[in-house]
């Protein structure tokens, strides 16, 4: 009798209404009312975004001030004027259609397998790496990558795809299906470009194939699994609250520990960061003076150089990607260029772009990857800013005398312009999926979601 009342809760339970479909107290089941309201209280884990407090409009382009993950855990409470609350049924509804594209290249195994545990439930894994396969004698990184991922999804029951970006057949499959910028000259054998960037298109269009209808990003290089965890919770509660089918949420982390002077220093802003966002700020400002609006002075954007962020596939399939480490500034860059001049407000008003920014809490810790890794991060980020068609000739003037000053350019030089690879689109999935499926090295592995779609 008990095991049959009690299935009546299976399943998921929505938390702003579950007061209301609560069974009525009755003299037989009484006793079961009271674990049954225990048992709401635990599975509807709602978690709290403070209120953004403004937004900034450039054509159809919001973007939303910074908002503060306010707790991850808000038990079963409700929303205020101050605060918004999405509930645990909500966040698996975003989850259950989200691809979290893992972007790897030679981290310690230990990270990667921790990172895993740090991905819910619902998502879809894929894992795009571009570690060594044991050229020259060396360790074959991306077949233990692959190992830990198959014996994740084997003791989880979970859904995964791994791919390299060195896999010829993967360069086979993108040159046919309409990306030919994305294929390595360089090398006897095609593949793809090395690249953030190239990898990033990689798992979109994988993502796409697959039907999700959301994905995100997160680097492989983390070694906290629960910010992880905290950046995809915090995806979905940012795409659900956007109630757009253009929508995106970027990360600020809440700290970058460092270990100087015999002790953790929590900066709040990375070095790359502070450059590539005062830009970003400087190029709205300019476009609200030619525009005639008096408000010149901004600092909106915070997550130029977000690694971890999401978006919903519908505004996915439009954007067009910047190879490299210019791939996170640039999709600021190509919303401005393509969405933030419109002529036609009820256009406009139909086909909005909201960019949400949130700061998150948990401290974002990886490996020093040296000054180098950062300068090349600044000057590609800064390289697209500098080639849009957005910035005036007075403001590229001072971004070539600051790139040069910082040592990221020599006198004389000029930014170099980087490649853009084509939206998803604009290529042929029908085709890419044919390749996929006649090449038989390709290394898709572990347990493939069987949907597929083609836009």
């Amino acid at each position: 009798m008990q095991a049959s009342k009690f299935s009546v809760f299976t399943g998921v339970l929505s938390d702003p209404d579950a007061r209301e479909i609560a069974p009525k107290p009755t003299a037989s089941a009484g006793h079961m009312n009271n674990a049954y309201c225990r048992i709401i209280l635990t599975l509807t884990t709602v978690m709290r975004l403070e209120v953004a407090k403004r937004f900034e409009q450039v054509g159809s382009v919001l973007v939303h001030d910074l908002q503060r993950i306010l707790e991850m855990d808000a038990g079963y409470g409700h929303s205020t004027p101050f605060s918004q609350t999405v509930s645990q049924d909500k966040l698996f509804a975003i989850e259950s259609k989200m691809a979290i594209i893992i972007l790897c290249m030679n981290e310690k195994p230990n990270v990667i397998d921790d990172l895993f545990a740090g991905i819910p439930h619902g998502c879809t894994i894929i894992f795009v790496s571009n570690s060594s396969r044991g050229e020259h004698g060396g360790v074959d990184n991306y077949r233990i990558e692959v190992s830990l991922l198959k014996n994740f999804c084997r003791l989880t029951g979970r859904q995964a795809i791994a791919i390299h970006q060195k896999d010829p057949a993967t360069a086979e499959a993108f040159e046919a299906a309409g990306a030919p910028d994305l294929i390595d000259p360089s090398t006897a054998i095609p593949t793809i470009r090395n690249g953030k960037g190239e990898g990033m298109l990689m798992g979109m269009t994988l993502a796409a194939m697959q039907g999700c209808e959301y994905l995100g990003f997160i680097d492989a290089d983390n070694y906290i699994p629960g910010s992880a965890f905290e950046y995809c919770k915090s995806f979905a509660s940012g795409l659900h609250l956007a109630q757009s089918a253009d929508a995106m949420v970027r990360i600020s982390w809440g700290s970058k520990p460092k270990y100087r002077d015999n002790e953790w220093v929590f900066e709040r802003r990375g070095r790359c960061s502070e450059v590539v966002n005062g830009w970003l700020n400087r190029l709205l400002e300019e476009i609200y003076r030619e525009t005639g609006n008096d408000s010149t002075y901004t600092n909106i954007i915070e997550t130029g150089n977000a690694g971890e962020h999401a978006m919903t596939m519908a505004l996915a399939t439009k954007m067009e990607m910047a190879g490299g480490f210019a791939v996170e500034p640039y999709e600021y860059i190509f919303l401005l260029e393509q969405m933030g001049k419109s002529g036609d407000a009820k256009a406009a008003a139909a086909s909005l772009v909201h960019i949400h920014q949130h700061m998150t809490r948990n401290p974002h810790l990886h490996d020093n990857k040296g000054t180098g890794h950062v300068g090349d991060m600044q000057s590609q980020g800064l390289n697209v800013i500098y080639h849009s068609p957005l910035t005036p000739e007075g403001m590229k003037k001072d971004l070539l005398e600051e790139m040069i000053e910082k040592g990221l350019l020599q006198q004389g030089e000029t930014p170099r312009k980087e490649r853009v690879y084509p939206a998803i689109k604009d290529l042929d999935l029908r085709k890419l999926d044919r390749v996929f499926e006649n090449a038989k090295r390709l290394q898709i592995s572990t347990q493939q979601p069987q949907r597929k779609t083609w836009l």
